[in-house]
């Protein structure tokens, strides 16, 4: 015990007195370990991020949305769902529990005694609440009654109802939707962010109804549905019975691809992971580099360390030191150094991890994984590239050392 911490002072006092090569090494380190950071990190958030998606998808859930890729590419109608479709679907599949129709407006002014505020207005059907597993924290939704009179009413996000009523409750009041007076009925609980980055709580829902007819004037198309079924462990097979079935009620001859877009909760994990794993791939590829350079740099400075220590190596092997004592302590003075590098590269990774945060609405997520990880590999980057120069020194005749 005692040679071990005599080990652990003479190393922490070479690391003190050889300043710049240890700022040297602990940068380079702190670099790579920095990187790898924010790669455990990004990958953590995107996993929690898409588990947090599937929760508030509803993994029995399932978007159809009106239009393919293909013919958005060339500018053709995105509108191909019709409300004939919403009770043909409705008619065809029991397990249905939801099926809602869903329209919508983008950037609307929306007015209340003189704060204006740019929302986006949606039309769905009755218990948006269950459509969305979005709850109302206060009021209640519209209902079927609102759907068939065409009403005027609506239930507010959280975002528009903090510019246009501070603090007020918007329950009972009537905003001015373009020149159409809307009395908000409910507020939905705070959402935060989609998958894309935009804000969920700027919305405004009222009854599809109303939207088409007094906002769109469409009577017969609707962009979007959202159905939810009771047999989730069939919800592959219901996918593609509703492609079948609407395939079949637009005429689409075999070979033609959908007018149709289908997603489920997999599709957007998938999106998200994908997303995740393109900046990964980038940062993994800078870090992995990163920590080669900084072992190189390390092994180099040690190297140099080793042939101005000579003396001081040949006086310790004289005086007794064994040819372990002197691995163990370049060993241990390069893992001191990588270690403090690690620590530093994990403070670097949280705030460099904070910035993509911010400047791009990056998910991230610490834990004590990434952390760990770090940790690890300054102490491999430490004994992998520190080996070499402590066998050198462990090597010296001592005799020849002191003479040098």
């Amino acid at each position: 015990m005692e040679r071990f911490s005599l080990l652990l002072i003479q190393s922490y006092e070479a690391v003190k007195a050889f300043k710049l090569r240890t700022l040297f090494c602990l940068v380079s380190v702190a670099l790579g370990i920095a990187a790898i950071t924010i790669i455990v990190a990004a990958t953590e958030g995107a996993y929690k991020k898409a588990f947090d998606i599937v929760a508030s998808f509803g993994p029995d859930s399932v978007m159809l949305m009106g239009g393919s890729e293909e013919s958005r590419a060339i500018g053709q109608r995105e509108k191909t769902i019709t409300l004939d479709d919403l009770e043909a679907i409705r008619q065809a599949f029991p397990t249905a529990y939801v099926v809602a129709p869903s329209s919508w407006v983008g950037s609307v002014t929306v007015s209340y005694k003189g704060n204006r505020y740019q929302s986006q207005v949606v039309g769905s059907s009755s218990d948006y609440s269950i459509v969305w597993t979005w709850p109302v924290v206060e009021g209640s939704d519209f209902t079927e009654d609102d759907i068939r009179r065409y009403a005027n009413v609506g239930i507010m996000g959280q975002e528009v109802a903090r510019e246009l009523f501070g603090d007020q409750s918007p329950v009972g009041k009537f905003v001015q939707i373009r020149n159409l007076p809307v009395q908000i009925v409910g507020v939905l609980s705070e959402r935060g962010t989609s998958p894309g980055g935009g804000s969920l709580d700027n919305r405004i829902i009222m009854p599809y109804t109303t939207v088409m007819k007094k906002l769109i004037n469409e009577q017969r198309y609707v962009h979007a549905m959202r159905l939810r079924f009771t047999d989730l462990e069939n919800i592959d097979g219901r996918v593609e019975e509703l492609k079948r079935l609407l395939r079949y009620r637009h005429r689409i001859p075999d070979g033609q691809p959908d007018d149709f877009r289908i997603f489920t909760s997999k599709d957007i994990v998938k999106f998200l992971v994908a997303l995740t794993g393109s900046l990964v791939v980038f940062i993994g590829i800078v870090g992995v580099i990163s920590l080669i350079v900084a072992g190189f740099v390390l092994a180099n400075l040690f190297l140099l360390s080793v042939k101005e220590r000579i003396k001081e190596i040949g006086i310790r092997r004289a005086v007794g030191a064994r040819k372990q004592d002197i691995l163990m302590q370049f060993l241990t003075e390069a893992v001191m150094i990588t270690t403090a590098g690690g620590v530093v590269g994990f403070i670097l990774g949280l705030v460099s991890a904070q910035l993509l945060t911010y400047v791009a609405e990056f998910p991230v997520y610490f834990s004590w994984k990434a952390f760990a990880i770090g940790l690890v590999l300054s102490w491999v980057v430490g004994v992998g590239f520190g080996l070499h120069p402590a066998r050198q020194a462990a090597n010296l005749v001592p005799i020849e050392a002191i003479r040098t």
